[in-house]
């Protein structure tokens, strides 16, 4: 009985084997109405890690909110003027009404807490009720702001020309959504301010959508970057329109079976439908092989058999090389990083069926004569190509030596760029440096205590321990030190509002600026303060058993390197001597500490991930050459292209961030395919033409089989080159790399696979001729 083969069957009924997939893809589209969104990095960790349970149980004690946006109001000529304060209580007014703000916590003018005395009673009270209405007031308020340390550099900066709003968002509110009715509201306002919309959900939730953004305007423009492309090489519209069917059912499938199975789609899994489209191109290998066949059978149904026997073992191994890359990622923790690695695994499964089925059904359609006309023009040592990749593969087969050393001094150069890498992310630095959320970080930096918030939680070993002198000292000590960092903006505790109370009970004496000689003294300030002022203020920075103390910590970047000095400076002064013994234990938390903790996780992640790839890669190829010898020879080109292009990241002084971890699974998925490609085709062409010199059949490969693999790394670069011109850092670092890496990866596998095997011919050649 003859054996079932899946190609033969699908040319003898191209019409059903197009059916089947026109039904299946309208099958998947059924899920797409269900779709869901996700861009909270903070969803990137499970609900059950530790800094998440941390963070919500600091969140619980103390009251705080998981997001706050900050609003700048910069007028150079100075804030403290009517115009401008009137402008600043509408504007609060305002934001007090946009559903999704915690209305009763915003930080303003107009709502924040001053501590005062009237009438030798302390008196707590908004800090501006009304606006001035003369000269006096301003300067009543202008003393007020400034003699209080609890609002310098908080909601008014040092020169007088920059003040904040804080508005703290209820959970699960939109912060770009709520970005924008604040930018509605300012916008109103006719004076010379300008206004800064700030902070971690702004910056987040305006990235979420813009990348969904993106990915709906890029994925069609790269797709059509391919089909002109691919046109171009072949002159034939049909069969270009083809390839990019291939991908488009995969991508519909994929992306249809992730949503039915009730995945959102995150940030990393929006970008899975350019990876399968930029994978995709490995069929060009089909195509650029059938016009040879063609050409020298004259026979279509026997030039499709005969392509796909003689491609079929490298397209299936590079297929299964590219799903084990990208499916060793669901092994890893983080679970976007599973749905992403699994989506597009499944994605170049789908791939490779369709490059078996429907691309020799489509095959069929397409006229003999049109393809005799392609074909004449695809005569292997026609054109400059051709002449051009003899040239290259002659420099590794002719001078192995000098091709060796060249790349060793390589080599060497990238180790040296490797160890320039700084692994780090930061939100606000994927957007262009004139784009409005990062103007805004960096003008709220410059002029106020930070937009990235962390916190330092105190805890005693007993209730009550907080009011005491020791403990409020060293609180205060820990403040003083941090504030010593040059990322740090600012910091707040318990202990200024200890302080600030002691001061203004004592006629506003600054030496009484200080902690409290006793316990007692500390618990009656707070008890009478609490009384007075809003829960929120004694809350947001003491638990009600003092046994927890919170320090507020502003940093002035959201670089995740910022908090690892934080946590730095934290540890030494825990392990530093005191006068009095530190009882109490430290420990970060907040939006600042979940970043730094998804950074390394995610990250190092994607890096563990990226090394067991590597490794099953190399299991990959020593399967399928049957041989470690030759494995190495293929891997040897991927090792060397990864390692050049990620010393080049040392050198340009780029971090080592989450797009570029993810490029990492892509980049090993496709050098390798370029690899088998060569390598496999290579020892066929010895075992079919067995009286051929060795050099002869290098050149071969490099004029044929590597004919598809430069036109599947032009074509794979010119899709992704469209990214280079977007509005978001991380499409640029993805079109940069991507080029580079294809096209380098394309002329490694040229030059040095030769060099190498020639070197290596002793012990390679018979295997290579008898495998």
């Amino acid at each position: 009985m003859k054996k079932f083969s899946l190609v033969e069957f699908s040319v003898d009924h191209p019409k059903l084997i197009v059916l089947l997939a026109i039904i299946i893809s309208l099958a998947f589209m059924t899920q797409f109405p269900k779709i869901k969104t996700d861009t909270n990095p903070k969803n990137m960790l499970p609900a059950t890690s530790a800094v998440r349970v941390w963070n919500d149980g600091v969140e619980k004690t103390f009251g705080l909110y998981e997001d706050m946006i900050a609003v700048g109001i910069v007028n150079e000529n100075g804030i403290l003027n009517k115009d401008t304060l009137g402008g600043i209580q509408r504007i609060t007014d305002g934001i007090l009404r946009i559903n999704g703000v915690a209305a009763r916590d915003v930080s303003s003018f107009t709502t924040i807490d001053n501590v005062t005395v009237q009438d030798g009673t302390l008196n707590v009270a908004p800090l501006m009720a009304d606006v001035p209405k003369d000269q006096a007031g301003v300067e009543n308020l202008r003393r007020n702001l400034f003699e209080n340390p609890l609002f310098l550099n908080r909601i008014i900066s040092k020169d007088g020309k920059t003040a904040a709003i804080y508005v703290p968002l209820e959970k699960g509110a939109n912060g770009k959504e709520i970005a924008d009715s604040i930018r509605e509201l300012v916008g109103k306002e006719k004076g010379g301010e300008k206004f800064y919309i700030a902070g971690d959900p702004v910056a987040r939730d305006t990235f979420g959508a813009e990348m969904f953004k993106l990915m709906a305007v890029f994925a069609p423009i790269a797709g059509m970057v391919m089909l002109a492309v691919r046109f171009f090489m072949f002159r034939d519209l049909f069969l270009s329109v083809t390839l990019m069917m291939d991908a488009m059912i995969s991508i519909v499938w994929s992306m249809g079976l992730l949503i039915g199975l009730g995945f959102p789609i995150h940030i990393m899994s929006s970008m899975a439908p350019v990876f399968l489209m930029a994978i995709a191109t490995d069929s060009m290998h089909i195509f650029n092989e059938f016009y040879f066949r063609y050409g020298e059978t004259k026979d279509k149904r026997k030039a499709i058999i005969e392509t796909m026997r003689a491609v079929s073992r490298p397209v299936q191994n590079t297929a299964l090389a590219t799903a084990v890359g990208f499916g060793v990622l669901l092994f890893m923790n983080i679970i976007p990083v599973k749905v992403f690695g699994g989506l597009v695994a499944f994605g170049t499964v789908v791939l490779r069926i369709l490059s078996f089925s429907f691309i020799p059904a489509m095959f069929t359609f397409v006229k003999e004569e049109k393809i005799e006309k392609i074909a004449r023009a695809q005569e292997i040592r026609a054109g400059g190509t051709s002449r051009f990749l003899r040239k290259l593969a002659g420099a590794g087969a002719y001078h192995p030596k000098t091709t060796l050393v060249v790349g060793l001094v390589l080599f060497a150069a990238a180790l040296v760029g490797l160890t320039k890498i700084r692994v780090n992310n930061n939100l606000v630095e994927w957007f262009k440096t004139g784009n409005e959320v990062r103007i805004a970080d960096t003008v709220m930096n410059r002029s106020l205590g930070g937009t990235s918030m962390a916190y330092v939680v105190a805890t005693a070993p007993e209730d009550e321990y907080m009011k005491t002198p020791e403990a409020m000292r060293h609180i205060e000590g820990l403040q003083r030190h941090l504030e010593k960092l040059p990322v740090v903006g600012k910091t707040t505790s318990v202990v200024d509002y200890v302080k600030r109370i002691n001061r203004v009970l004592h006629d506003d004496d600054p030496k009484f600026d200080a902690v409290p000689e006793t316990k007692e003294m500390i618990g009656q300030y707070i008890f009478l303060f609490s009384m007075s002022a809003k829960p929120s203020d004694l809350d947001n920075v003491v638990d009600y058993p003092f046994r927890r103390a919170n320090i507020w910590v502003q940093l002035k970047t959201w670089d995740a390197q910022a908090m690892r000095d934080v946590i730095k400076a934290m540890d030494e002064y825990k392990a530093a001597a005191h006068e009095s013994p530190m009882r109490i234990d430290l420990k970060p938390a907040g939006i600042a500490y979940f970043n730094l903790v998804w950074n390394d996780e995610v990250l190092w992640d994607m890096v563990m991930g990226f090394g067991l790839a590597l490794i099953a890669v190399f299991a990959i190829l020593a399967l399928d050459f049957r041989s470690v010898k030759w494995a190495l020879v293929g891997y040897t080109p991927l090792l060397f292209t990864i390692l050049l292009i990620y010393g080049v990241v040392g050198y340009a002084g780029k971090d080592f961030d989450m797009p570029i971890s993810v490029l990492s699974c892509l980049s090993l998925g496709m050098a390798v395919d370029f690899a088998i490609h060569f390598v496999s085709r290579l020892r066929q062409r010895l075992r079919e033409m067995p009286g051929e010199s060795l050099s002869d059949a290098l050149l071969w490969t490099a004029e044929r089989p590597g004919k598809g693999i430069i036109r599947n790394a032009v074509l794979f670069a010119a899709s992704f080159a469209v990214m280079i011109f977007a509005p978001l850092t991380p499409y640029i670092t993805v079109g940069a790399f991507i080029v580079s890496m294809m096209l380098l990866s394309a002329v490694m596998t040229i030059v040095y696979i030769p060099a190498l095997i020639t070197l290596a011919s002793g012990s390679l050649l018979e295997k290579g001729r008898n495998a």
